[in-house]
C-alpha cells in the first residue's frame, strides 16, 4: 500500500530537486529585495517542471495540508500547493462526477489564501487563477472579479484578470474587456502586463474585432506596457497607429 500524502513528504520531495545556484537566480528574478514586489520570498531553487512532478505525486493531499504549504515562506512549496489544488479542483469538475460543494469549498479556500497574501507573486497567480476561479465562474455571475479588481492588492487584481483566461479559452471575451476597462489607470507593471496579455489573447483566440474595438476606444488611455502587449500580434502599421494614439 502506498503511503498517504503528507506535507512532510511534499517538502522532502521538493528538497531533492533544490539547487542553491538556481535559488539565488530565482530570488533575483522574482524581485525579492527590500521594497520589491516579492520582498522576503524564499526559494529552494526547484524548477517548475520538477515542482509539477512533485505535485502530481501528491495530488490527493488534503486541503489542510495544502493550506499548510500555502502558509510556508518557501515559494516552491506554495507553488506546489497550488498545483495540487488545481488537480483537486479538476477532479471535482469532471462532468460525470462533478461535485459543486467540493468545488465551492476549494474556491473559498483559494480566495482566502489570496486574501491573506499567500498567492503573492505573478507566477503563483498565473498558475492558479484560470484553473480555479475561472472555471468556477464560467456558468455563474462574475461580480466577484469586479470586486477583486477594486481592491488595492496587486495580487487580487491580477487574480481577477487572469481568471478571465478561462472565459477567453471558452470563447467569451466579454468579461475580460469589461474588466480591462476598469483597470486601465493601474500603472503597476504586473497589472499592465496582465491587462495587455489578456487583451492580446482576446484578439488571438476569440475575436480580433473585439480587440481592435477596445483599442479604438481605449488606446489613448492605456499605459505603454499594456498597449505594447495588447498590440503585439497586430500588423506593424496597425500596431504603430495604436501606439501613436497615446
Amino acid at each position: 500500500m502506498s503511503e498517504l500524502p503528507t506535507v512532510a513528504r511534499v517538502r522532502a520531495a521538493l528538497a531533492t530537486h533544490a539547487d542553491p545556484t538556481d535559488a539565488q537566480n530565482l530570488q533575483r528574478f522574482f524581485k525579492t529585495g527590500p521594497g520589491e514586489y516579492g520582498e522576503g520570498d524564499v526559494f529552494l531553487g526547484v524548477r517548475v517542471p520538477a515542482t509539477r512532478k512533485v505535485a502530481k505525486q501528491f495530488a490527493t493531499l488534503p486541503l489542510d495540508g495544502i493550506g499548510e504549504l500555502l502558509d510556508s515562506p518557501v515559494h516552491e512549496e506554495r507553488l506546489a500547493a497550488l498545483f495540487i489544488l488545481n488537480a483537486r479542483f479538476a477532479a471535482a469538475s469532471k462532468p460525470r462526477t462533478r461535485d459543486d460543494d467540493a468545488r465551492a469549498r476549494m474556491v473559498e479556500f483559494y480566495l482566502a489564501a489570496v486574501g491573506r497574501g499567500r498567492v503573492n507573486n505573478w507566477d503563483l497567480v498565473d498558475a492558479s487563477a484560470e484553473h480555479i476561479v475561472g472555471p468556477w465562474l464560467l456558468d455563474r455571475d462574475r461580480g466577484l472579479l469586479f470586486d477583486l479588481a477594486q481592491r488595492d492588492s496587486l495580487w487580487e487584481r491580477r487574480v481577477a484578470l487572469l481568471s478571465t483566461f478561462a472565459f477567453i479559452k471558452a470563447g467569451d471575451p466579454s468579461t475580460t474587456l469589461e474588466l480591462a476597462a476598469t483597470l486601465l489607470d493601474d500603472r503597476r507593471d504586473l497589472i499592465q502586463k496582465a491587462l495587455g496579455w489578456m487583451l492580446r489573447e482576446v484578439g488571438k483566440r476569440v475575436d480580433l474585432a473585439a480587440l481592435t474595438g477596445f483599442l479604438d476606444t481605449n488606446a489613448a488611455r492605456m499605459g505603454r506596457t499594456a498597449l505594447s502587449y495588447a498590440t503585439e500580434h497586430l500588423p506593424a502599421d496597425q500596431r504603430a497607429a495604436y501606439r501613436a494614439m497615446r
